[in-house]
């Protein structure tokens, strides 16, 4: 994982296990708020739309990623 101290500085990354299911959702929750363009764009958004109604998020961030699901559907 490249470029990505910014978004969590308390774990140690390199070892972050993503085939755990709780710890992917924790790990989209973490770059949907605190990670840049690039780190958005390598997040699968079919996952995204999967757990962004568990997701704890702002209610801006939420309603952006809700209203992104909801265009691409038209």
């Amino acid at each position: 994982m490249e470029d990505v101290g910014h978004i969590v500085w308390d774990a140690d990354l390199d070892k972050l296990d993503l085939k755990d299911p709780w710890l992917k959702k924790w790990w989209i929750q973490q770059v949907l708020i605190h990670g840049r363009f690039e780190n958005i764009s390598c997040l699968n958004f079919d996952e995204i739309k999967k757990v962004l109604p568990s997701l704890r998020l702002t209610e801006k961030i939420k309603s952006l990623w809700e209203d992104y699901f909801r265009y691409e559907k038209a």
